[in-house]
C-alpha cells in the first residue's frame, strides 16, 4: 500500500520513510472534523444515513489498516533492497522540490548555457556577465554569476600579484604600490548592477510569496467549509473543483511554510473525497481523471529515462514529481500502489543514470587534473633553467604564456583539489617571474653601463662634428660609429633620445664633408643646375597633339638629360624626379605600350652602375624564363580544348593570355638587348 503514503508525497527536505501521512497521524482535531463530516452528511441526505455511516465506518477501518501497514513498512526489512533503492531515488528527486516551489522561475536558469568560464579571459568574462545581467532573469543566473565572479577574481589577483612582484623587483616600496586595471572597474559596475536587480527581485518575491500564502490558507478554510454546507452535492463538487483550480494558480509561497500548507491542503482534499462517498459517481469520475493524469506522468517519466541529456531528464523529473504532488489528487485505492510503483521505477532509472553521469564527470575531472599537473611540472622545469640573454628569456616568456593558456583551457578538476592545484600553478608561475625579474634587474645594471659608454661616444662625436680636418677626423668618426654598434642595449625609455643625439652629431659632420666635396666638384654642380633647368622645362612641356613629333621631342630631352652628366651625390634624386615627369608624358601619349616602356627603360639605364647592371641582367633573364614557361603551360592547356568549338570563351581566353605573354616576352628581350649594348 505504498500509494497511501506516496499520494501524500514527503517534504523535500525530509526522509520519505520518516514522514507521517495524514492517515497515520492521530490528531483529536482531525477526528472531531471527521465526526462533523459525518453529521453534515447525515443532515444533507437524511434518508441514506445508515448507508453513509456504514461506508464511513468501513473507510475508518481501512484507514486504520493502512496506518498499521504503513507503520510496518517504515521499519523496512533489510531484504527489501529494491524498495529501499527506489525510495532513495525518490528522496533525491524531492530534495529540491520545496525549495524550487518558492520560485516559479527556478528552472529557467537551467536553460541558460553555463560556459567554460575557467578558460575565458577577463574581458570575455565581463562581456558575458554584462550580457546575462541585461538579458536574463536575475533569479536564473546566480550560478552563472558566481562562476564568473570566482574566475575573474582568480585571474585579476594573479595579474595583481605579478605586477606587485615586478614593482618590488624594480626596487619599489610596497607602501607606494598602486595598480589599476580598467576591466576591473567594468566588472564592478556589472556585478553591482546584478546585486541591485537581485535585491529588488527578492523584495518583490517576498511580498508576492506572503500574499500567495494568505490566498492558499483562505482556500484551505474554504475547502474545510465544504463539509458543512447545505446544498446539492453536485454544486458542492463544482465548488471543490473551483477551489482546486484556484489552488493550482495561487502561486509560490515561502518554502518554510510549503510542506505544512501542502500537507494540510492534501488532508482536507482526502476528507472531501471521503465525503464524496455520498455520491460515488462523482468521486469515481475524479479518481478516473486523476488516474489518467498519473498515467501520463508515468509515460513521460519513462520517456525521460531514455533521453540522452540525463541532467535535463532529472530536472524534468522533478517537475513531474511536483505535479504529482501538487496538482493531481488521489486515485482509487486498489490502483494506488501499482501506479506509484511504475512512477518510482522510472524515477530510479533516471536517478541511476544521473549517478553514473557524475561518476564519468569525476573521471573527466581526474584526467583534467593529470593534464594540469603536467603543465605545472613543465613550468617548473622552465623556471629551473639557466638563461643568460634577453632573447632566451623572451622565448621562455612566450612558452610560459602558452602553458598558462593551456592550463586555463584544460577544464575543471575535482573540487577537493581545485584550490591546491591553483595554488601550485600560481607558485610555479611566481617562481619563473621571480627568476625573470632577477635577470632583468641585472640586465638593467648592464644597460646603465652601456648608457654611460654611449654618452661618452656622443660627447666625442659632438667634439668632432665641426672639425675641418677631413683626413684626420673622418676615420675617427667612422670608428666612433663602429664602437657604437658594439655596445649593447640601453634603457628603453632613453634609447631613442641618445640615438638621435648621436645620429645628429654624425650626420652634421658627414653632411659638412659632402658639402665640401660638392664645392670641390664644380662640374657636378654645373650639371645639377643644367638638369634643374631641363627638369623645369620638361615639367612645363605641353604636348602638341602630334604623337610622332611629341615622342621625338621627349626622346631629345632624354638624350639631353643623359648628356649633361653626373650631379653631386646628395642630389641624385633629381634623376628620379625627371623619370617621373617623363613617365607622365608617355602616359598621355597614344603610342605603343612596348615602345613607351623601352624608351623609359633606356632612360633609367643611365643611372645604373656596373653592379646594378649585372643584377638587372640576371633579373631580366629570369623574367624571360618565367614568361616562356607560362607560354608553354598555356599552349599545353590548349590540348584540353581539342574538341571544343573555336568560339569557346575559355579557348579564346587561353589564346588571349598566350598573346599577352608573347608581347611581354618581346618587351623583356628588347630590354635585355639594351643592357647588352651598354
Amino acid at each position: 500500500m505504498l500509494e497511501d503514503k506516496n499520494d501524500n508525497l514527503p517534504e523535500a527536505e525530509g526522509n520519505l520513510e520518516s514522514q507521517p501521512t495524514p492517515e497515520t497521524e492521530t490528531n483529536p482535531e482531525i477526528e472531531a472534523e471527521t465526526t462533523e463530516k459525518v453529521e453534515a452528511a447525515v443532515e444533507i441526505e437524511a434518508e441514506t444515513t445508515e448507508k453513509v455511516e456504514a461506508e464511513i465506518e468501513s473507510d475508518v477501518e481501512t484507514v486504520e489498516a493502512v496506518a498499521t501497514e504503513n507503520e510496518a513498512t517504515e521499519d523496512v526489512d533489510e531484504s527489501e533492497q529494491t524498495i529501499e533503492e527506489h525510495q532513495e531515488a525518490v528522496n533525491e528527486v524531492h530534495e529540491n522540490v520545496a525549495e524550487e516551489a518558492e520560485d516559479d522561475s527556478a528552472n529557467v536558469r537551467h536553460k541558460i548555457p553555463v560556459l567554460d568560464y575557467h578558460s575565458m579571459t577577463m574581458d570575455d568574462l565581463v562581456a558575458e556577465l554584462e550580457k546575462l545581467v541585461q538579458n536574463e532573469k536575475v533569479q536564473a543566473i546566480k550560478d552563472h554569476v558566481d562562476g564568473i565572479k570566482t574566475e575573474f577574481n582568480l585571474k585579476f589577483n594573479e595579474v595583481l600579484e605579478q605586477r606587485k612582484e615586478e614593482f618590488l623587483a624594480e626596487g619599489g616600496n610596497i607602501i607606494d604600490f598602486q595598480f589599476h586595471l580598467p576591466i576591473k572597474g567594468k566588472f564592478n559596475v556589472a556585478y553591482n548592477a546584478y546585486r541591485t536587480k537581485r535585491t529588488d527581485y527578492y523584495k518583490s518575491l517576498e511580498k508576492d510569496l506572503h500574499a500567495n500564502l494568505e490566498k492558499r490558507l483562505s482556500l484551505i478554510e474554504e475547502l474545510k467549509g465544504l463539509l458543512n454546507v447545505e446544498e446539492n452535492i453536485n454544486n458542492t463538487y463544482k465548488h471543490f473543483k473551483q477551489i482546486q483550480e484556484e489552488w493550482r494558480n495561487a502561486g509560490s509561497i515561502p518554502k518554510t511554510q510549503y510542506n505544512n500548507v501542502w500537507r494540510t491542503y492534501h488532508h482536507h482534499v482526502e476528507r472531501f473525497y471521503d465525503f464524496l462517498h455520498l455520491n460515488r459517481d462523482l468521486r469515481d469520475l475524479d479518481f478516473k481523471h486523476n488516474y489518467a493524469e498519473k498515467q501520463k506522468i508515468v509515460a513521460h517519466a519513462e520517456e525521460l529515462a531514455q533521453e540522452e541529456d540525463v541532467i535535463h531528464a532529472f530536472r524534468e523529473l522533478q517537475n513531474l514529481h511536483r505535479i504529482w504532488k501538487e496538482d493531481i489528487g488521489p486515485v482509487a485505492k486498489e490502483l494506488r500502489e501499482d501506479i506509484w510503483n511504475q512512477f518510482s521505477a522510472a524515477t530510479k532509472v533516471i536517478h541511476d543514470r544521473r549517478q553514473e553521469y557524475f561518476k564519468n564527470i569525476d573521471k573527466i575531472y581526474e584526467q583534467n587534473l593529470v593534464v594540469k599537473e603536467e603543465i605545472i611540472e613543465k613550468i617548473k622545469e622552465i623556471s629551473a633553467g639557466s638563461y643568460t640573454v634577453h632573447n632566451q628569456w623572451q622565448n621562455k616568456i612566450k612558452e610560459i604564456e602558452k602553458l598558462r593558456e593551456a592550463f586555463f583551457n584544460a577544464g575543471k578538476v575535482p573540487l577537493k583539489v581545485n584550490e591546491a592545484t591553483w595554488a601550485k600553478f600560481k607558485q610555479a608561475v611566481r617562481e619563473f617571474n621571480a627568476n625573470k625579474n632577477t635577470f632583468y634587474k641585472s640586465l638593467k645594471k648592464e644597460q646603465q653601463d652601456n648608457l654611460t659608454k654611449k654618452l661618452a661616444l656622443i660627447e666625442l662625436a659632438e667634439s668632432l662634428k665641426d672639425s675641418d680636418d677631413w683626413a684626420t677626423v673622418t676615420p675617427q668618426m667612422k670608428k666612433v660609429q663602429a664602437d657604437w654598434k658594439k655596445i649593447g642595449h640601453v634603457p628603453k625609455k632613453i634609447s631613442d633620445k641618445v640615438w638621435k643625439q648621436f645620429k645628429n652629431a654624425c650626420n652634421h659632420f658627414f653632411d659638412r664633408m659632402h658639402a665640401e666635396k660638392n664645392k670641390a666638384n664644380e662640374g657636378e654642380v654645373e650639371a645639377l643646375e643644367k638638369k634643374q633647368a631641363l627638369l623645369e622645362a620638361t615639367e612645363n612641356f605641353e604636348l602638341s597633339g602630334d604623337t610622332g613629333k611629341d615622342v621625338e621631342t621627349i626622346k631629345e630631352k632624354i638624350a639631353e638629360w643623359k648628356g649633361i652628366g653626373r650631379v653631386p651625390f646628395n642630389k641624385k634624386n633629381i634623376d628620379q624626379k625627371f623619370n617621373k615627369v617623363v613617365d607622365g608624358l608617355f602616359k598621355k601619349l597614344n603610342i605603343d605600350k612596348q615602345e613607351s616602356e623601352l624608351i623609359k627603360y633606356s632612360n633609367r639605364l643611365e643611372n645604373l652602375d656596373e653592379h646594378k647592371i649585372n643584377s638587372e641582367r640576371i633579373f631580366i633573364r629570369r623574367k624571360i624564363d618565367d614568361i616562356k614557361a607560362e607560354i608553354r603551360q598555356l599552349e599545353n592547356n590548349l590540348q584540353f580544348f581539342s574538341n571544343s568549338s573555336s568560339n569557346s570563351p575559355m579557348l579564346k581566353k587561353v589564346h588571349q593570355d598566350i598573346e599577352k605573354h608573347k608581347r611581354a616576352l618581346d618587351t623583356w628581350k628588347a630590354k635585355l638587348q639594351q643592357l647588352k649594348s651598354l
